[in-house]
């Protein structure tokens, strides 16, 4: 049996909402009864992400964050979108302890724990439109054995 489930949130870029992006995503993965770890990968990632929206993407502006989710079988995809500055070059972002704002304290890690934690990272950007991330994941502990 096909096991096929899809939501869809938008939410201000205010920093204490990050959390409430985990906590969203979470419920909408724990139906597939992950293990910790693999829950925590997923929550981890979406933090990286939406915090980059928020911090990156539209600096001391407001702005809208949305997140995407689609679970088929036993995999989770994950987008987080915003519509803010954009990244000129994507490679560069994505490199380890790179970071454009070091006067904040940020590690320039963000990419890097997505990269991590996720089976899969895309991420699409262009300056003045937005990025958009997409992840996958694939929670191993829902396989069912045949």
């Amino acid at each position: 049996m096909s096991t096929y489930n899809e939501m869809k949130l938008e939410f201000t870029s205010n920093s204490e909402n990050e959390s409430f992006a985990r906590m969203v995503v979470s419920a909408f993965v724990a139906r597939l009864d992950p293990t910790l770890e693999e829950l925590s990968d997923v929550k981890t990632a979406v933090s990286e992400a939406v915090t980059n929206a928020i911090i990156h993407g539209y600096e001391k502006q407001q702005g809208m964050v949305k997140i995407a989710g689609r679970i088929e079988d036993n995999t989770v995809y994950l987008e987080i979108a915003d519509e803010g500055e954009g990244i000129s070059d994507i490679s560069k972002a994505m490199e380890p302890l790179y970071t454009s704002k070091p006067e904040l304290d940020r590690s320039g890690m963000g990419f890097a724990f997505m990269e991590a934690f996720m089976d899969e990272l895309h991420v699409e950007s262009e300056p003045g439109k937005g990025t958009r991330v997409r992840m996958k994941k694939v929670i191993y502990s829902a396989m069912k054995i045949s």
